[in-house]
């Protein structure tokens, strides 16, 4: 009893379920072998997927043949292969264990057979001459057949699960499977002409669709076909029969085929032979002749019966008509893409496979669910068809090899790539194990965990858990990369380009890049031609971006700018890892980025300046604009780095360009409102003079200083080209410590203005008091006598927009608080005479400094500008922020907003404000994006008021409907302004 208990401890270790029942057939062993054999036996019984069922299948074969057990433990590889293929399929463990001679077969070379000699094997097996297409026939020869297919497919099976790596050998049992279908469907064809009179009538060929026709069968599925018939020709040559005939003769030699292979018996059943692929489906004839396939489709066919011929290839019968209509089909296949259409056909049919699935499923779903094999499939499908128009290399029938070259010629990452090959592989084997249990068609993970176990076990796992785990993140990562790669924004720009105009070298590429809106299609071939030409991966990729690209860039205002500039920056980045592969795998980014480079000479002069500021688009935040402190940050550690404040500044400038490149590629992708791209610019202006004030200081012992912005800067409504309006405050000091703190402003502003790779940024100090005459940085007690004693009208306005700048911002808020505020929001608000005052300030600027040559164009100081509506703003703002505390706000919408709360202006007076001074901002920012250099005045040229029209978002032809916007937005915002500003009363 003891010893019971043991032995039935021990295999309750090694992994047996019933462990009870396996001692005891242990145990009838050891009373009729040696024990070293029997531990041989159980050891290898053990490592089996399914122990219990190993030791069983090898015990049918002892209990038929006791002395083979011997023999076995002598032979370890042929008990190998036994143990492991009755422990991997209850159906093969009772075929293999039926006989000795059954078992035997794994005693002999289980090597790989190819097509020709399975067909030959399956043919002999059942009478039939191989070298001739007769009829055979007698009794239980369908059952020979039957027989003959388990006997191949225990060898297949057992070649598998002896495999070192069935990952690695997956692809090669999928094709031996494929090739046995093929010498099945032969061999069902040859017993089929036995049972059909005038089956010599008919020329009938077979062509294998679906995964038998990709060579990727499963251990278990239904084998798509289809058939095509012709009359068999006689001694002369000449037809034998009309084509109904012969029609009619192949349909009935097509339906004992399938009877033959679906048909249960006692030597057991294939599969299925499904011919529902065929034209009109099960409503359409199960033959047709060469002739009636053509017709069909050319005129009726859909999307995805092209997508499912994708895979055709001869299988049996009459091979020639076979390949008479894979070669008809096959061109038809590789233009599928060019429908409009087609593309949101596949998406639409993979959401509606998944929509249909049962919900209590889902969760165990190895082939349809989301992340699993038809994910896969048809991601490497769609990019296929899509690109294969051209790329004739891509022109593949098996997933395995398609993928393979997909990721060889740049269409699909290596890592992704090698990703999506590693989970298919797992789940592929995954699916073959569930089906080989059973031989049942299945595609979900047991929901036991013995089952799940036994899985782990093949995949050498440690359990159900870890294969659980392992399954659910190879199916969240083909999850991730089937989205990236189904909905992929160039994937559908190329589909849209018809095939001839994919190829890019072809003859009438000159004529399409003329009529897409290139100025000069001679140089932009030249650009295609250095960008794609040679075998490198980089020229691989680009030839797959370019049609999608070359079409964005037209759509932008200057296409021939935008791929001259597309060159520059891949030519710069070399075969740098993250570039090509973000535009090619990027849900919007290609598209974005051809925008950019197509609409703004600043964007692409930043960008130039250091190509490697690309990698912002590798990022799904790398265009959102950063808060200042995380600017300011990475500006004082790069300035560090470096002693001499020539290059620590340099570091900080350079920090500053890219971070305008942000901005600028978030203002032309429409990532940003005005008020946005105000704060942004107005944030990095501060970050930039905090860190540069840092360097400026070193070395030099001066009280705490404080920078207060003034002007747009002020009220955080910078735009690209803008100076930074300040004054300098200091804590109270002597004279010494004045000049030390001038000399370091003065220092400060030369390490920003100074010419260099990176824009500079200009610090404007004529707002301070007494202007240029007056001192360079004073103290608090000086700001406070200087504007208890002089303080004018004027000055009273600019502070309307004084804010916290850089430097100390305690000193600033005390400067704020208890000398500025007093004086821009006076208790007694304005008097007449300083209403006159102000309104005589504007009428000279407007006289002095507008253009009297089309002042309406000029977006600043012209009728109805920003000018305009500021100064009405700011006139209200002094009339009312000492009683209405709303209106204390630097920026120009935050007031008007405020004033509209009041009541002080009506809604509708607020909308034509509001809408002028947008537009007008949005418009001087255009065109500092576009030209490269600022400016007031919209461009006179036509072709940069199309570029700034196209950048705020108004199609190519609308650059009129634009001006024609502006000016009505300015002409209302200017009746508003004769009506607040002008005619305004002081209080």
């Amino acid at each position: 009893m003891g010893r019971q208990e043991s032995l039935t401890g021990r295999l309750a270790r090694l992994g047996f379920d019933d462990a009870v029942r396996a001692s005891v057939t242990v145990e009838a062993w050891l009373a009729a072998a040696s024990e070293d054999d029997c531990l041989v036996l159980l050891d290898e019984a053990a490592a089996a997927d399914d122990p219990d069922l190993a030791l069983t299948g090898l015990a049918r074969i002892i209990e038929a043949e006791p002395a083979i057990v011997g023999p076995l433990a002598a032979d370890r590889e042929w008990l190998h292969r036994l143990a492991r293929t009755c422990g991997a399929s209850v159906p093969l463990a009772r075929q293999v264990s039926a006989s000795a001679e059954e078992a035997a077969l794994l005693h002999t070379d289980i090597g790989r057979r190819d097509a020709a000699a399975l067909r030959w094997e399956l043919l002999e097996a059942v009478g039939a001459d191989p070298d001739t297409p007769l009829p055979c026939a007698g009794p239980g020869r369908a059952d020979d057949l039957r027989r003959a297919y388990r006997r191949a497919l225990v060898r297949i099976l057992a070649r598998d699960t002896t495999a070192d790596d069935p990952l690695a050998i997956l692809p090669d049992i999928a094709a031996e499977l494929a090739d046995l279908a093929d010498a099945t469907v032969e061999t069902a064809l040859a017993l089929a002409r036995a049972e059909v009179p005038g089956w010599d009538m008919c020329r009938l060929g077979v062509v294998a669709l679906g995964k038998a026709g990709a060579r990727e069968l499963n251990y278990v599925s239904d084998v798509d076909v289809l058939y095509v018939a012709e009359p068999a020709a006689g001694p002369d040559g000449e037809p034998v029969c009309d084509a109904a005939t012969a029609v009619g003769a192949a349909a009935k030699l097509a339906g004992a085929l399938a009877r033959i292979c679906s048909a249960h018996t006692g030597a057991g059943t294939i599969w299925e032979v499904d011919a529902n692929l065929r034209p009109e489906g099960r409503s359409g004839p199960l033959v047709r002749t060469l002739a009636s396939h053509r017709a069909y489709y050319d005129q009726w066919a859909k999307n995805w019966e092209f997508q499912a011929m994708m895979k055709a290839r001869p299988m049996a019968g009459d091979m020639a008509l076979a390949g008479d209509f894979v070669d008809m089909i096959w061109p038809k296949v590789w233009s599928v893409a060019n429908d409009s259409q087609f593309v949101p056909d596949v998406r639409a049919m993979r959401r509606r496979v998944v929509s249909l699935l049962p919900a209590d499923e889902v969760a165990r779903e190895i082939k349809l669910s989301e992340g699993g094999l038809r994910d896969v499939e048809f991601s490497v499908q769609l990019l296929q068809l899509v690109h294969g128009r051209a790329d004739e290399r891509l022109r593949l029938r098996g997933t395995f090899d398609a993928l393979e070259a997909l990721i060889a010629y740049g269409y699909v990452g290596r890592v992704d790539g090698a990703d999506l090959d590693a989970a298919y592989r797992l789940q592929r084997v995954l699916e073959h194990r569930v089906q080989a249990y059973r031989l049942r068609r299945s595609h979900l993970m047991p929901a036991d965990e013995p089952g799940q176990r036994r899985l782990a076990r093949a995949l050498g796992l440690g359990g159900s858990a870890e294969v659980m785990t392992a399954w659910r993140a190879s199916a969240r990562r083909v999850r991730a990369l089937h989205r990236r790669v189904f909905y992929s924004p160039v994937l559908e720009a190329v589909a849209r380009i018809p095939s001839e105009q994919v190829r890019l070298t072809s003859e009438a590429a000159e004529t399409r890049l003329a009529s897409l809106g290139y100025g000069d299609p001679k140089a932009a071939l030249r650009h295609i031609e250095a960008l794609s030409q040679g075998m490198s991966r980089r020229a691989e990729i680009q030839r797959q971006l370019l049609p999608a690209m070359l079409g964005w860039f037209a759509d932008g205002p200057n296409p021939d700018h935008g791929l001259l500039a597309f060159r520059q920056v891949s030519e710069a980045l070399g075969d740098t890892h993250w570039y090509l592969a973000t535009l090619r795998d990027g849900d919007a980014t290609a598209e974005q980025f051809a925008k950019v480079l197509a609409s703004s000479r600043y964007a692409v002069d930043l960008l130039m300046r250091n190509p490697q500021s690309a990698s912002l688009l590798a990022d799904s935040a790398g265009m959102e604009p950063r808060e200042r402190e995380a600017i300011h940050s990475e500006m004082a550690t790069a300035a560090g780095r470096h002693d001499a404040p020539g290059a620590a500044i340099a570091a900080v400038r350079a920090v500053r360009r890219r971070e305008l490149l942000r901005i600028a590629m978030a203002d032309l992708t429409g990532e940003e409102s005005v008020e946005q791209l105000g704060d942004a610019l107005a944030d990095l202006a501060g970050a930039t003079i905090d860190a540069a004030l840092a360097i400026a200081m070193r070395g030099v012992n001066v009280p705490p200083l404080a920078i207060v912005a003034l002007g747009s800067w002020g009220g955080r409504e910078l735009s690209y080209a803008s100076d930074a309006d300040a004054m300098v405050v200091m804590a109270d000091g002597d004279a010494d410590a004045i000049r030390a703190a001038s000399g370091v402003i003065t220092r400060l502003r030369s390490l920003l203005a100074a010419p260099g790779p990176d824009p500079a940024l200009a610090i404007d100090t004529d707002l301070r008091p007494e202007g240029k005459n007056g001192p360079l940085v004073r103290t608090l007690s000086s700001y406070r006598a200087y504007y208890d004693r002089w303080a004018s009208t004027w000055e009273a306005q600019a502070l309307l927009r004084a804010d916290f700048g850089a430097g100390d911002r305690e000193l600033a808020a005390t400067l704020l608080g208890e000398t500025i505020d007093p004086i821009r929001y006076a208790s007694d608000g304005l008097s007449a005479g300083d209403v006159a005052e102000i309104r005589k300030l504007k009428a000279r600027m407007e006289a002095e400094r507008v253009s009297p040559v089309a002042p309406e164009r000029n977006t600043k100081l012209g009728p109805g500008g920003q000018s305009d509506v500021e100064w009405t703003v700011q006139l209200i703002q002094l009339q009312h922020a000492a009683a209405k505390k709303g209106l204390r706000d630097t920026t120009t919408l935050g007031t008007l907003h405020a004033a509209e709360a009041e009541g002080l202006v009506t809604a509708k007076d607020a909308r034509a404000l509001r809408e002028a001074w947008t537009m007008a901002t949005r418009i001087r920012n255009a065109i500092m994006l576009a030209r490269g250099r600022a400016s007031d005045t919209i461009p006179t040229d036509p072709r940069d008021t199309a570029v700034v029209a196209s950048i705020l978002g108004y199609g190519a032809a609308d650059a009129s409907r634009f001006l024609e916007d502006y000016r009505r937005r300015a002409r209302l915002a200017r009746h508003v302004m004769d009506r607040l500003f002008w005619a305004s009363s002081p209080g």
